[in-house]
């Protein structure tokens, strides 16, 4: 498959064009051109690891949601997992394939894993309706993690979805009910979870499988209640304002674990985990192995504890009297 590449990495596509034109002349006119090839591998290196070490929000979302190569749910499933028996429909209305679920094996220990799954062609993003998931597909996430609770297996959930099925059967099937059920439900789960975000964090439609005892993003996801568009076009009245709108946001792996919203950052391979699959997915399995050993050392009632305590922390108040002295000394700093 021929790479894509966003705006900002310009400058390694045509490095790269220089690499494969003089391969192509070595290769034609039989030439030694290997010092050439060296130095120019060796710039893209380095222009590579230049950029993604200095990332703004917005390119990493961009990153998060390069569609066509960045690994989805299933393909984690398949490099990081074993032995994957999927499971259909929620017993109430039917399946939905933007929510894969099932049995699996990671290392040594039998869990059940799901999650959002998108396409990477038309054909295949109609089937997954674009990582969307229906009200059935968070009703079968609840059954089968009512499996995993029953034969006391650890849930892990792969989040990559831009929000909930917002259109009008979804509406109709009261996907808000199948969300706020699978919120309380979570919370109270007899058994070890993780969530991961792997890609897009979409606000209610991510949470909906993301109420866990631990919460890992990989290194270029993002998670939020709102898409930058959307809070650009609420805020500024101009959807154009995204980056700004990510900027302001917060919703990067590194400013949610600063905050305490998420418990681990999982490192990409340079270049994003689209650069290499394989390894991400080799990561990814290092990192949920090391969280299970930690979980399975709890007893039910002390995970269920730091469960409710994890999510209790969440956000920061003060009295309005607080309020009111902590403006009134910014203001007299400001003259």
């Amino acid at each position: 498959m021929k790479r894509q590449y966003l705006e900002f990495e310009k400058p390694i596509f045509e490095l790269q064009q220089q690499l494969d034109k003089l391969k192509r002349q070595a290769d034609k006119e039989q030439l030694d051109l290997s010092e050439e090839m060296d130095a120019i591998t060796s710039k893209i290196r380095k222009t590579r690891s230049d950029i993604y070490q200095n990332l703004s929000p917005w390119q990493r979302i961009q990153i998060a949601r390069h569609y066509s190569e960045r690994p989805f749910m299933l393909d984690y499933v398949e490099n990081a997992f074993e032995d994957f028996l999927e499971l259909h429909g929620d017993r109430l209305v039917g399946d939905d394939e933007a929510m894969p679920a099932g049995f699996a094996r990671l290392g040594n220990q039998r869990c059940v894993v799901l999650g959002h799954q998108k396409g990477r062609n038309t054909k295949d993003n109609l089937r997954r309706n674009f990582g969307s998931a229906h009200p059935e597909g968070y009703r079968k996430a609840m059954r089968v993690m009512r499996l995993a609770e029953k034969f006391k297996l650890p849930v892990i959930t792969l989040v990559d979805t831009p929000g909930a099925f917002p259109g009008i059967g979804a509406e109709e099937r009261n996907i808000a009910e199948a969300i706020a059920h699978n919120l309380r439900e979570m919370a109270l789960l007899r058994t070890p979870i993780i969530t991961v975000v792997i890609g897009e964090g979409g606000s209610g439609g991510a949470l909906g499988i993301g109420v866990a005892d631990r919460v890992l993003m990989l290194e270029n996801a993002y998670y939020s209640v709102i898409s930058p568009e959307g809070c650009a076009a609420i805020l500024w009245k101009d959807g154009k304002r995204a980056a700004e709108a990510a900027e302001a946001l917060k919703i990067t792996a590194g400013d949610l674990n600063k905050l305490g919203v998420i418990d681990r950052v999982v490192k990409e391979p340079e270049g994003g985990a689209h650069v290499d699959p394989l390894a991400m997915a080799l990561s990814l399995k290092e990192a949920l192995i090391e969280e299970l050993q930690r979980l399975r050392s709890l007893s039910i009632e002390d995970l269920l504890e730091q469960r409710y305590e994890k999510f209790r922390r969440f956000g920061e108040f003060v009295s309005s009297e607080e309020a009111i002295e902590s403006f009134q000394a910014a203001a007299g700093a400001n003259g």
